[in-house]
């Protein structure tokens, strides 16, 4: 299967399950917060974040080792795979201790961190070794899942995944609805992982019957495999980085603001992860095919697929912003009820957060395939930026202000740093080409929201009273973004190349 093949597919399995999946979050989240109480829902937020901390420990390794993968994956050397995937079973195993001590470690401060909260500690560790659990199954069991996303098969995860969480959420709603149990909901959070787990590793197995899923039969040497060593290090602190601008928010809530406002925003936070989760489900695939694509050097190929990559995430993410703009808090009142409406700067950093997100990826992408990960003073510079400035106006305005801090760490790093790394030591040019391109899709979305924004203000005043109400007025405001935006991309070259592109698919897939 090609490589623009397999992307399709991930996409579509993708799509589908994402749209199932959070049919199911929505509707049993709703159920959790009236059943179960907004702190609890925070509580669980909380320890899946301090379990972000925990997994730390990780220290990138799936990602240097998907880099790693690309070549004796193009050239079918089963022996060379088996020996870096039998590097990852010993050093996950070892890892998945330093967790397990980790999170003993952590647990015994819980009395502490939890001293003002109303729920009961058993259920507290109770919850905290359910998502323990849930964390260390991929250490010891499907540590191989890695070669399914290097071979571009992300699409048989999601199928596992999917399935499975659907099918919790399902069953957990029926079961909070009619007994408002935490120990039941708790309960089947860490039964279905090691169901999901088991059938998955089965799955790899008969995909890749050639693959040694006992990393003891294969004992590699680490000094045979210094690169990815070496790598493993870089990206532990690009890992931490990571950690700290996009899991610590909930942490700094819950230390800076109370328990219950963590669920406040998780509610922002979960409409905000779907539709990137989304994204990341359309484009599934395209780091292995990007990878690939570096593998062959071809720097006129490689510079007309980032500046399609970069014009399809402005698009996207110009219209998600635009969508979550002036349809989020309609929602959200729907869906909750109005008190679990934020401030508005709240709403407005989190979008721009998000646009960021979304086109920062075309350059952490081509600078992963390029194992661009020495640059390590760059996340630490991220770390202290996003921690001070979060800290400092998180006292002052409250969640405003981690928001805020949120996004200056972004500014400065991503938006300025990664780019000039990419290109002056990947693409080897001048950066000024890329902020050339940069301000050619900045351009028509500054318009395309400028328009938008008028003709909503002039146009559109009804109530939003009920779900019928808010699905027209998004049909409205997505046409509205198509027919304005679509419009203003097609002056740039990057977007025309990826309209032909996708009409020389479309023909070749119909004949």
């Amino acid at each position: 299967m090609s490589r623009v093949k397999k992307t399709i597919k991930n996409a579509k399995v993708g799509v589908v399950f994402f749209s199932l999946t959070l049919l199911a979050q929505f509707f049993s989240r709703k159920i959790f917060l009236e059943s179960l109480g907004d702190e609890f829902i925070g509580l669980t937020s909380t320890l899946q974040s301090i379990l972000g901390f925990l997994n730390l420990a990780e220290l990138g390794i799936g990602t240097a080792v998907g880099v790693t993968l690309y070549k004796p994956l193009f050239k079918n050397d089963y022996d060379e795979i088996n020996n870096i995937i039998a590097l990852v079973g010993i050093l996950y195993k070892k890892i998945g201790i330093v967790v397990i001590v980790l999170g003993t470690i952590v647990a015994g401060f819980f009395p502490i961190i939890f001293s003002e909260t109303e729920i009961r500690l058993p259920i507290i560790y109770f919850a905290f070794v359910s998502f323990l659990t849930s964390s260390l199954v991929g250490y010891f069991i499907t540590y191989q899942i890695i070669i399914l996303q290097a071979d571009q098969k992300s699409y048989i995860v999601s199928t596992y995944f999917h399935s499975f969480t659907i099918l919790k959420l399902i069953i957990q709603s029926i079961l909070v609805f009619y007994y408002k149990s935490y120990f039941l909901w708790i309960i089947l959070e860490f039964i279905f992982p090691l169901i999901y787990s088991y059938i998955l590793k089965l799955r790899i197995k008969k995909e890749y019957n050639w693959l040694s899923i006992n990393s003891l039969k294969t004992k590699p040497k680490l000094t045979d495999y210094t690169n990815i060593i070496k790598i493993i290090k870089q990206t532990f602190v690009h890992k931490i980085g990571s950690f700290v601008l996009f899991s610590t928010d909930q942490l700094l809530i819950f230390a800076l603001v109370n328990l219950k406002s963590v669920a406040f925003f998780g509610n922002y936070q979960l409409i905000f992860s779907k539709l990137n989760e989304l994204t990341n489900s359309l484009f599934a695939g395209i780091d292995a095919g990007i990878g690939n694509l570096v593998a062959e050097n071809d720097s006129k190929k490689i510079d007309e697929i980032f500046w399609e990559m970069m014009a399809l995430r402005f698009l996207v993410g110009g219209f998600i912003c635009i969508n979550l703009y002036f349809l989020t808090e309609p929602f959200i009142v729907i869906w909750l009820g109005n008190q679990y409406i934020l401030d508005r700067w709240i709403l407005l950093l989190m979008l721009i957060n998000l646009f960021i997100s979304q086109i920062r990826t075309p350059v952490e992408q081509f600078k992963n395939a390029y194992a661009l990960f020495w640059d390590i003073w760059a996340p630490i510079v991220e770390v202290i930026i996003n921690l001070m400035v979060s800290l400092i106006f998180g006292i002052l305005w409250g969640i405003k202000g981690i928001m805020f801090g949120t996004l200056i760490s972004l500014l400065v790093i991503v938006v300025f740093w990664k780019p000039y790394f990419l290109y002056r030591y990947g693409f080897k040019k001048g950066v000024q080409e890329y902020w050339m391109g940069f301000l050619k899709l900045l351009v028509p979305l500054i318009f395309f929201f400028i328009i938008s924004q008028g003709i909503m203000n002039y146009f559109f005043h009804e109530p939003v009273n009920n779900y019928l109400d808010w699905l027209l007025l998004s049909i409205k405001i997505s046409l509205i973004s198509l027919f304005i935006y679509i419009p203003f991309l097609l002056t740039n070259k990057g977007f025309r190349n990826l309209i032909n592109r996708f009409n020389r698919l479309l023909k070749k897939t119909y004949k």
